[in-house]
Protein backbone atom coordinates (compact mmCIF):
# COMPACT_ATOMS: atom_id res chain seq x y z
CA UNK A 1 0.00 0.00 0.00
CA UNK A 2 1.65 3.26 -1.08
CA UNK A 3 0.65 5.13 2.45
CA UNK A 4 -0.82 3.58 5.40
CA UNK A 5 -1.65 6.12 7.59
CA UNK A 6 -3.48 4.46 10.35
CA UNK A 7 -1.34 3.99 13.15
CA UNK A 8 -3.29 4.97 16.08
CA UNK A 9 -5.74 1.94 15.23
CA UNK A 10 -2.50 -0.49 14.80
CA UNK A 11 1.01 -0.47 14.46
CA UNK A 12 2.76 -3.63 11.99
CA UNK A 13 5.06 -5.46 14.44
CA UNK A 14 8.28 -3.83 15.64
CA UNK A 15 10.91 -5.65 14.91
CA UNK A 16 12.02 -6.22 18.22
CA UNK A 17 9.17 -7.75 18.95
CA UNK A 18 9.02 -9.69 15.78
CA UNK A 19 12.98 -11.13 17.21
CA UNK A 20 11.53 -11.90 20.33
CA UNK A 21 7.91 -13.68 19.78
CA UNK A 22 10.10 -16.30 17.24
CA UNK A 23 12.57 -17.00 20.39
CA UNK A 24 9.78 -16.91 22.40
CA UNK A 25 7.28 -19.57 20.65
CA UNK A 26 10.48 -21.90 20.99
CA UNK A 27 11.55 -20.86 24.60
CA UNK A 28 8.09 -20.36 25.88
CA UNK A 29 5.38 -22.99 25.42
CA UNK A 30 5.52 -24.27 28.89
CA UNK A 31 3.26 -23.14 31.52
CA UNK A 32 4.72 -20.80 33.41
CA UNK A 33 2.96 -22.37 36.61
CA UNK A 34 4.27 -25.38 36.80
CA UNK A 35 7.45 -26.33 38.56
CA UNK A 36 9.73 -28.75 36.26
CA UNK A 37 12.11 -27.14 33.83
CA UNK A 38 10.27 -25.98 30.61
CA UNK A 39 7.77 -24.87 32.77
CA UNK A 40 10.46 -22.48 35.47
CA UNK A 41 11.94 -21.48 31.35
CA UNK A 42 8.61 -20.27 30.77
CA UNK A 43 7.91 -18.21 34.06
CA UNK A 44 11.49 -16.70 33.54
CA UNK A 45 10.51 -15.28 30.84
CA UNK A 46 6.96 -13.96 31.98
CA UNK A 47 8.67 -12.46 35.13
CA UNK A 48 11.82 -10.49 32.58
CA UNK A 49 8.48 -9.22 30.61
CA UNK A 50 6.72 -8.06 33.39
CA UNK A 51 9.72 -6.45 34.69
CA UNK A 52 10.43 -4.93 31.41
CA UNK A 53 6.98 -3.51 31.12
CA UNK A 54 7.00 -2.14 34.48
CA UNK A 55 10.16 -0.54 34.42
CA UNK A 56 8.92 1.29 31.05
CA UNK A 57 5.92 2.35 32.82
CA UNK A 58 7.54 3.44 36.02
CA UNK A 59 5.28 0.89 38.12
CA UNK A 60 6.42 -2.07 40.11
CA UNK A 61 6.25 -5.63 38.82
CA UNK A 62 3.64 -7.05 40.93
CA UNK A 63 1.69 -4.21 40.04
CA UNK A 64 1.45 -4.82 36.21
CA UNK A 65 -0.59 -7.86 34.76
CA UNK A 66 -1.24 -8.77 31.46
CA UNK A 67 -4.21 -10.03 30.02
CA UNK A 68 -6.08 -10.79 26.21
CA UNK A 69 -6.56 -7.23 25.01
CA UNK A 70 -6.45 -3.24 25.82
CA UNK A 71 -10.51 -3.19 25.82
CA UNK A 72 -10.29 -6.36 28.56
CA UNK A 73 -7.69 -4.48 30.25
CA UNK A 74 -10.39 -1.29 30.76
CA UNK A 75 -12.94 -2.88 31.24
CA UNK A 76 -11.26 -4.50 34.48
CA UNK A 77 -9.86 -1.62 35.68
CA UNK A 78 -13.33 0.27 35.33
CA UNK A 79 -15.73 -2.48 36.95
CA UNK A 80 -12.78 -4.22 39.37
CA UNK A 81 -12.65 -0.60 41.09
CA UNK A 82 -16.25 -0.34 40.81
CA UNK A 83 -16.93 -3.56 42.39
CA UNK A 84 -14.16 -3.21 44.82
CA UNK A 85 -15.42 0.24 46.40
CA UNK A 86 -19.01 -0.66 46.74
CA UNK A 87 -18.91 0.62 50.42
CA UNK A 88 -16.98 3.85 49.38
CA UNK A 89 -19.74 4.92 46.67
CA UNK A 90 -21.15 3.66 43.19
CA UNK A 91 -20.89 6.75 41.07
CA UNK A 92 -18.20 6.67 38.46
CA UNK A 93 -16.78 9.34 36.40
CA UNK A 94 -15.55 9.40 32.94
CA UNK A 95 -14.53 11.66 30.66
CA UNK A 96 -16.94 12.54 27.73
CA UNK A 97 -14.32 11.68 24.77
CA UNK A 98 -13.51 8.04 26.71
CA UNK A 99 -12.80 5.02 24.30
CA UNK A 100 -16.00 3.05 23.98
CA UNK A 101 -14.27 0.07 26.08
CA UNK A 102 -14.03 2.50 29.15
CA UNK A 103 -17.69 3.92 28.24
CA UNK A 104 -19.09 0.50 27.67
CA UNK A 105 -17.65 -0.68 31.45
CA UNK A 106 -19.69 2.76 32.84
CA UNK A 107 -22.88 1.17 30.65
CA UNK A 108 -22.44 -2.35 32.35
CA UNK A 109 -21.85 -0.51 36.03
CA UNK A 110 -25.14 1.34 35.62
CA UNK A 111 -27.05 -1.41 34.47
CA UNK A 112 -25.72 -3.24 37.47
CA UNK A 113 -27.59 -0.83 39.61
CA UNK A 114 -24.29 1.54 39.71
CA UNK A 115 -24.40 5.42 38.85
CA UNK A 116 -22.09 7.59 36.23
CA UNK A 117 -21.52 11.05 34.95
CA UNK A 118 -20.02 12.20 32.29
CA UNK A 119 -17.33 15.13 32.35
CA UNK A 120 -17.27 17.66 29.62
CA UNK A 121 -14.30 18.67 27.92
CA UNK A 122 -13.70 21.96 26.23
CA UNK A 123 -13.33 22.32 21.93
CA UNK A 124 -10.18 20.62 21.90
CA UNK A 125 -11.30 17.86 23.50
CA UNK A 126 -9.81 18.44 27.09
CA UNK A 127 -10.98 18.29 30.62
CA UNK A 128 -11.04 20.71 33.55
CA UNK A 129 -9.19 18.70 36.17
CA UNK A 130 -11.92 21.06 38.78
CA UNK A 131 -14.42 19.14 36.85
CA UNK A 132 -13.26 16.09 37.76
CA UNK A 133 -13.63 17.11 41.56
CA UNK A 134 -15.70 13.50 43.04
CA UNK A 135 -18.60 14.61 44.56
CA UNK A 136 -19.43 12.00 48.01
CA UNK A 137 -20.06 8.49 47.05
CA UNK A 138 -17.69 7.97 44.12
CA UNK A 139 -16.37 4.91 43.44
CA UNK A 140 -14.15 5.75 40.19
CA UNK A 141 -12.70 8.93 37.73
CA UNK A 142 -11.86 7.64 34.27
CA UNK A 143 -9.64 10.32 32.36
CA UNK A 144 -7.45 8.92 29.35
CA UNK A 145 -4.32 10.17 28.92
CA UNK A 146 -4.79 11.54 25.30
CA UNK A 147 -7.48 11.33 22.92
CA UNK A 148 -7.97 8.71 20.53
CA UNK A 149 -9.60 10.62 17.57
CA UNK A 150 -8.34 14.16 17.82
CA UNK A 151 -5.20 13.67 19.85
CA UNK A 152 -5.09 16.33 22.91
CA UNK A 153 -3.43 14.86 25.64
CA UNK A 154 -5.73 15.40 28.96
CA UNK A 155 -4.33 17.13 32.30
CA UNK A 156 -3.97 13.70 33.99
CA UNK A 157 -1.24 14.48 36.81
CA UNK A 158 -3.34 17.83 37.58
CA UNK A 159 -6.40 15.57 37.88
CA UNK A 160 -4.85 13.10 40.38
CA UNK A 161 -3.58 15.83 42.21
CA UNK A 162 -7.76 17.22 42.55
CA UNK A 163 -8.71 14.41 43.66
CA UNK A 164 -5.90 13.78 46.33
CA UNK A 165 -6.85 18.16 47.25
CA UNK A 166 -10.47 16.53 47.75
CA UNK A 167 -9.61 13.65 49.96
CA UNK A 168 -7.30 15.83 52.09
CA UNK A 169 -10.19 18.50 52.28
CA UNK A 170 -12.53 16.07 53.39
CA UNK A 171 -10.35 14.42 55.78
CA UNK A 172 -9.95 18.28 57.06
CA UNK A 173 -13.25 19.73 57.05
CA UNK A 174 -15.94 17.42 55.18
CA UNK A 175 -16.82 17.41 51.63
CA UNK A 176 -14.24 19.00 49.16
CA UNK A 177 -15.56 22.05 46.97
CA UNK A 178 -14.43 22.73 43.37
CA UNK A 179 -10.46 22.70 43.35
CA UNK A 180 -8.43 24.96 40.84
CA UNK A 181 -6.29 23.50 38.41
CA UNK A 182 -2.63 23.26 39.05
CA UNK A 183 0.34 23.95 36.34
CA UNK A 184 1.26 20.89 34.53
CA UNK A 185 5.20 21.80 35.78
CA UNK A 186 4.41 22.54 39.56
CA UNK A 187 2.90 18.70 40.18
CA UNK A 188 5.04 16.95 43.09
CA UNK A 189 3.83 13.27 42.51
CA UNK A 190 5.80 12.72 45.55
CA UNK A 191 2.93 14.83 47.97
CA UNK A 192 0.02 12.43 46.49
CA UNK A 193 -0.74 9.82 49.64
CA UNK A 194 -1.34 6.21 47.66
CA UNK A 195 -2.27 4.85 50.98
CA UNK A 196 -5.00 7.40 51.84
CA UNK A 197 -8.66 5.43 51.79
CA UNK A 198 -10.44 7.96 51.34
CA UNK A 199 -8.92 9.47 47.88
CA UNK A 200 -10.97 8.39 44.87
CA UNK A 201 -8.73 6.49 42.96
CA UNK A 202 -7.93 7.73 39.18
CA UNK A 203 -8.04 5.09 36.03
CA UNK A 204 -6.27 6.53 32.88
CA UNK A 205 -6.51 4.73 29.28
CA UNK A 206 -2.97 5.32 27.55
CA UNK A 207 -3.39 3.16 24.82
CA UNK A 208 -2.58 6.16 22.32
CA UNK A 209 0.43 7.36 24.59
CA UNK A 210 2.59 4.11 25.55
CA UNK A 211 4.98 3.87 23.59
CA UNK A 212 4.57 6.82 21.58
CA UNK A 213 5.36 9.58 24.36
CA UNK A 214 6.95 8.56 27.75
CA UNK A 215 4.62 7.20 30.19
CA UNK A 216 5.20 7.20 33.69
CA UNK A 217 2.48 6.23 35.89
CA UNK A 218 4.00 7.15 39.10
CA UNK A 219 4.52 10.99 37.43
CA UNK A 220 1.05 10.64 36.57
CA UNK A 221 0.03 9.71 39.39
CA UNK A 222 -2.43 6.99 38.17
CA UNK A 223 -3.60 4.42 40.22
CA UNK A 224 -5.14 2.44 37.42
CA UNK A 225 -3.47 2.80 33.48
CA UNK A 226 -4.77 0.21 30.85
CA UNK A 227 -2.75 -0.36 27.21
CA UNK A 228 -2.48 -2.47 23.94
CA UNK A 229 0.21 -4.29 22.59
CA UNK A 230 -0.66 -3.37 19.47
CA UNK A 231 -1.09 -0.23 19.68
CA UNK A 232 2.96 0.42 20.29
CA UNK A 233 4.49 -2.33 17.67
CA UNK A 234 3.86 -5.68 19.63
CA UNK A 235 1.50 -8.33 18.39
CA UNK A 236 -2.49 -8.09 19.07
CA UNK A 237 -4.20 -10.27 22.02
CA UNK A 238 -2.10 -8.44 24.75
CA UNK A 239 -3.43 -5.53 27.10
CA UNK A 240 -1.62 -4.40 29.95
CA UNK A 241 -3.43 -3.67 33.45
CA UNK A 242 -1.45 -1.91 35.79
CA UNK A 243 -3.37 -1.51 39.43
CA UNK A 244 -1.25 0.10 41.84
CA UNK A 245 -0.20 -1.08 45.09
CA UNK A 246 -2.59 0.52 47.49
CA UNK A 247 -6.00 0.78 45.28
CA UNK A 248 -9.32 -1.40 46.19
CA UNK A 249 -9.74 -3.74 43.32
CA UNK A 250 -11.10 -7.28 42.96
CA UNK A 251 -11.65 -9.15 39.90
CA UNK A 252 -15.22 -8.94 38.91
CA UNK A 253 -15.02 -11.67 36.67
CA UNK A 254 -14.26 -15.19 37.54
CA UNK A 255 -10.81 -15.88 38.32
CA UNK A 256 -7.87 -17.98 38.84
CA UNK A 257 -4.62 -18.07 40.15
CA UNK A 258 -2.82 -16.54 37.00
CA UNK A 259 -1.54 -13.08 36.92
CA UNK A 260 -2.19 -12.72 40.17
CA UNK A 261 -6.18 -13.34 40.08
CA UNK A 262 -6.59 -10.43 37.94
CA UNK A 263 -6.88 -12.20 34.57
CA UNK A 264 -7.88 -15.59 34.46
CA UNK A 265 -6.68 -18.42 31.71
CA UNK A 266 -3.48 -19.84 30.39
CA UNK A 267 -1.19 -16.68 29.27
CA UNK A 268 -0.69 -15.85 25.49
CA UNK A 269 3.55 -15.84 26.47
CA UNK A 270 5.38 -15.29 23.34
CA UNK A 271 2.92 -12.26 22.60
CA UNK A 272 3.58 -11.16 25.99
CA UNK A 273 7.37 -11.50 26.05
CA UNK A 274 7.25 -9.31 22.27
CA UNK A 275 5.11 -6.72 23.59
CA UNK A 276 7.52 -6.29 26.08
CA UNK A 277 10.32 -6.43 23.39
CA UNK A 278 8.55 -3.70 21.46
CA UNK A 279 7.82 -1.29 24.09
CA UNK A 280 11.34 -2.08 25.40
CA UNK A 281 12.65 -0.69 21.80
CA UNK A 282 10.10 2.34 21.63
CA UNK A 283 11.20 3.85 24.41
CA UNK A 284 14.80 4.15 23.16
CA UNK A 285 13.45 5.51 19.94
CA UNK A 286 11.00 7.53 21.66
CA UNK A 287 12.86 11.15 21.71
CA UNK A 288 13.78 10.75 17.91
CA UNK A 289 10.62 9.99 16.70
CA UNK A 290 8.67 12.99 18.65
CA UNK A 291 11.06 15.00 16.74
CA UNK A 292 10.60 13.51 13.58
CA UNK A 293 6.37 12.57 13.55
CA UNK A 294 5.89 15.78 15.18
CA UNK A 295 7.76 17.91 12.34
CA UNK A 296 5.72 15.55 9.65
CA UNK A 297 2.25 16.44 11.47
CA UNK A 298 2.95 20.54 11.74
CA UNK A 299 3.73 20.16 8.33
CA UNK A 300 0.37 18.61 7.49
CA UNK A 301 -1.25 21.10 9.94
CA UNK A 302 0.12 23.53 8.30
CA UNK A 303 -0.61 22.77 4.55
CA UNK A 304 -4.31 21.60 4.93
CA UNK A 305 -6.12 25.11 4.90
CA UNK A 306 -4.22 26.13 2.08
CA UNK A 307 -5.28 22.92 -0.09
CA UNK A 308 -8.77 21.91 1.18
CA UNK A 309 -11.18 25.12 1.66
CA UNK A 310 -13.77 24.12 4.96
CA UNK A 311 -11.44 22.34 6.78
CA UNK A 312 -11.73 22.36 10.37
CA UNK A 313 -8.11 20.82 12.34
CA UNK A 314 -9.48 19.42 15.40
CA UNK A 315 -7.53 19.17 18.78
CA UNK A 316 -5.05 20.93 20.82
CA UNK A 317 -3.21 23.29 18.51
CA UNK A 318 -0.27 23.70 20.60
CA UNK A 319 2.00 20.79 19.73
CA UNK A 320 2.63 19.82 23.53
CA UNK A 321 -0.73 19.73 23.83
CA UNK A 322 -1.09 16.88 21.16
CA UNK A 323 -0.19 13.68 20.31
CA UNK A 324 3.22 14.20 17.67
CA UNK A 325 2.04 11.39 15.39
CA UNK A 326 -1.73 12.52 15.03
CA UNK A 327 -3.78 14.82 13.12
CA UNK A 328 -7.68 14.91 12.56
CA UNK A 329 -9.54 17.35 10.51
CA UNK A 330 -13.07 17.81 9.34
CA UNK A 331 -14.38 18.56 6.08
CA UNK A 332 -17.51 20.88 5.44
CA UNK A 333 -20.40 19.12 2.62
CA UNK A 334 -18.39 16.07 3.08
CA UNK A 335 -19.55 12.07 4.16
CA UNK A 336 -16.48 10.63 5.74
CA UNK A 337 -17.04 7.56 4.25
CA UNK A 338 -17.02 8.59 0.75
CA UNK A 339 -13.77 10.34 1.46
CA UNK A 340 -12.38 7.09 2.77
CA UNK A 341 -13.46 5.33 -0.17
CA UNK A 342 -12.11 8.12 -2.56
CA UNK A 343 -8.86 8.02 -0.53
CA UNK A 344 -8.51 4.04 -0.78
CA UNK A 345 -8.69 3.74 -4.07
CA UNK A 346 -5.95 5.93 -4.33
CA UNK A 347 -3.85 3.38 -2.00
CA UNK A 348 -4.23 5.74 1.01
CA UNK A 349 -5.23 4.17 4.35
CA UNK A 350 -6.91 6.50 7.41
CA UNK A 351 -9.32 6.26 8.98
CA UNK A 352 -12.76 8.35 9.93
CA UNK A 353 -15.37 9.19 11.99
CA UNK A 354 -15.72 7.31 15.41
CA UNK A 355 -12.23 5.49 15.67
CA UNK A 356 -13.72 2.97 17.94
CA UNK A 357 -16.79 2.25 16.12
CA UNK A 358 -16.24 2.54 12.50
CA UNK A 359 -18.49 0.52 10.95
CA UNK A 360 -21.31 2.49 12.76
CA UNK A 361 -23.15 5.76 10.81
CA UNK A 362 -23.49 7.61 13.97
CA UNK A 363 -21.28 10.49 14.59
CA UNK A 364 -18.16 10.34 16.52
CA UNK A 365 -19.15 10.97 20.48
CA UNK A 366 -15.90 12.45 20.59
CA UNK A 367 -16.49 15.25 18.03
CA UNK A 368 -19.63 15.88 19.00
CA UNK A 369 -18.70 16.15 22.70
CA UNK A 370 -16.36 18.93 21.33
CA UNK A 371 -18.78 20.49 19.14
CA UNK A 372 -16.42 20.09 16.32
CA UNK A 373 -17.65 19.43 12.90
CA UNK A 374 -18.06 15.65 12.77
CA UNK A 375 -18.83 15.33 8.53
CA UNK A 376 -15.90 14.20 6.88
CA UNK A 377 -13.94 13.60 9.70
CA UNK A 378 -10.48 11.98 8.90
CA UNK A 379 -7.94 10.78 10.95
CA UNK A 380 -4.60 10.79 9.76
CA UNK A 381 -1.97 8.87 12.34
CA UNK A 382 1.69 8.22 11.76
CA UNK A 383 3.89 5.37 12.89
CA UNK A 384 7.96 4.71 13.06
CA UNK A 385 7.97 3.34 9.15
CA UNK A 386 6.01 6.69 7.91
CA UNK A 387 7.78 9.08 5.72
CA UNK A 388 7.25 12.34 4.18
CA UNK A 389 6.43 10.61 1.21
CA UNK A 390 3.50 9.09 2.49
CA UNK A 391 2.06 12.58 3.52
CA UNK A 392 2.54 13.42 0.14
CA UNK A 393 1.02 11.19 -1.09
CA UNK A 394 -2.32 11.69 0.75
CA UNK A 395 -2.18 15.52 0.00
CA UNK A 396 -1.85 14.89 -3.91
CA UNK A 397 -4.93 13.07 -3.75
CA UNK A 398 -7.21 14.84 -0.63
CA UNK A 399 -8.34 18.29 -2.53
CA UNK A 400 -9.34 16.04 -5.71
CA UNK A 401 -11.33 13.89 -3.42
CA UNK A 402 -12.72 16.38 -1.38
CA UNK A 403 -13.56 18.65 -4.53
CA UNK A 404 -15.49 15.96 -6.47
CA UNK A 405 -17.57 14.68 -2.99
CA UNK A 406 -18.43 18.12 -3.27
CA UNK A 407 -19.46 18.67 -6.67
CA UNK A 408 -21.44 14.86 -6.62
CA UNK A 409 -23.15 16.24 -3.40
CA UNK A 410 -24.12 19.67 -5.43
CA UNK A 411 -22.34 21.64 -2.47
CA UNK A 412 -19.89 23.70 -4.87
CA UNK A 413 -20.39 27.41 -4.48
CA UNK A 414 -22.18 26.86 -1.49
Amino acid sequence: MPAYLDHASTTPLHPAGRAALLAALDDGWADPARLYREGRRARMLLDAARETVAGVLGARADEVSFCSSGATAAHLAVLGTAAARRRAGDLVLVSAVEHSSVLHAAERHERAGGRTRTLDVDRHGRVDPASCVPPPGTALVSVQHANHEVGTIQPVAEVAEALHTAAGSRDASGPAGAGGSADRSSVDRSSVDRSSVDRVPLHTDAAMTVGRIPVDVTALGADLLTASAHKFGGPAGVGILVVRAGTRWTNPMPADEREAGRAAGFPNLPAIVAAAAALHARAGELAAERERLGALTAQLRARLPALVDDVELLGDPDPAGRLPNLVAFSCLYVAGEALLGELDRAGIAVSSGSSCTSDSLTPSHVLVAMGALSHGNVRVSLGRDSTAADLTALLDVLPGAVAAIRERAGAVGL
